[in-house]
């Protein structure tokens, strides 16, 4: 009888599902079940491991990004809660910020030359599934086109982002506590809201000419914006913030 068997170079760990908390370098399959026409017999390949970041050998000892690419070097996970606890590996949240370690020569728009507008030492948050990751000199890297970073954060707290380009930060609305009849909500029922107050904004988009548009809304606006956009994040005084496109704003309250 004819079967299928899974390798590791048959799976593409771009279709596996996102969990908060995996190691950016590796996913490990603890068993692969063996498939046959007709049902799966689970006599399994135990220690599978995939590779998720492409390994730069030793003998290359710099990577020059090209164009408006950017190399971040990945901060660490937390692996322990501020009060000193080990965290367990699916409690480790990954992260979406590190340092920017080398620039590309930049990009041109019409005939203008536009340079790369942050620079090596920048500490910067991207967005969560962009670019190619890159194990490096015994580091986490990422590899990433300029505007897929969202902002420059040089503090701890989220609040403090200066966006990029036509990035909007937000802080989230805090959700409804009781229905429209009074009745006390639980967490899990509580609808995640999609209104906000605009904290921060970029400088705009480039223009054919290589000038900047300044955006629609400003820092104050409360608006109104699309539910599964974005990238959230939690602020230091525990309120929810959301960092998305101009574009992803729908309206503004009044």
């Amino acid at each position: 009888m004819a079967t299928a068997q899974l390798t590791a170079s048959s799976i593409s760990t771009r279709s596996l599902p996102s969990f908060e908390g995996l190691r950016p370098s590796t996913v490990r399959i603890a068993s692969v079940g063996v498939l046959r026409p007709g049902g799966v017999n689970m006599r399994s390949f135990r220690g599978l491991v995939v590779k998720a970041a492409t390994v730069v050998a030793p003998k290359y000892t710099a990577i020059s990004p090209l164009g408006d690419r950017v190399l971040v070097k990945i901060k660490t996970v937390e692996e322990k809660t501020v009060g000193g606890i080990l965290l367990p590996t699916t409690a480790q949240t990954k992260p979406q910020g590190g340092e920017v370690v080398a620039v590309g020569e930049g990009k041109t728009i019409g005939k203008t030359k536009i340079d790369i507008s942050v620079k090596t030492g920048t500490q910067v948050v991207y967005s969560k599934y962009a670019g190619t990751e890159l194990e490096f000199n015994g580091s986490n890297h990422l590899i990433l086109k300029e505007d897929d970073i969202v902002g420059v954060l040089e503090t701890d707290d989220i609040k403090d982002l200066k966006p990029l380009n036509d990035r909007v930060l937000i802080k989230v609305a805090e959700a409804e506590e009781k229905t429209a009849g009074g009745l006390l909500l639980t967490e899990a029922a509580k609808e995640k809201p999609s209104i906000g107050t605009v904290v921060a904004v970029g400088p705009g988009p480039l223009d054919e000419g290589g000038n900047r548009k300044p955006l629609s809304v400003t820092p104050g606006n409360t608006v109104l914006y699309s539910k599964y956009a974005g990238n959230d994040f939690k602020g230091t005084d525990g309120s929810d913030y959301i960092a998305l496109k101009a574009s992803d704003v729908m309206a503004v309250l009044s």
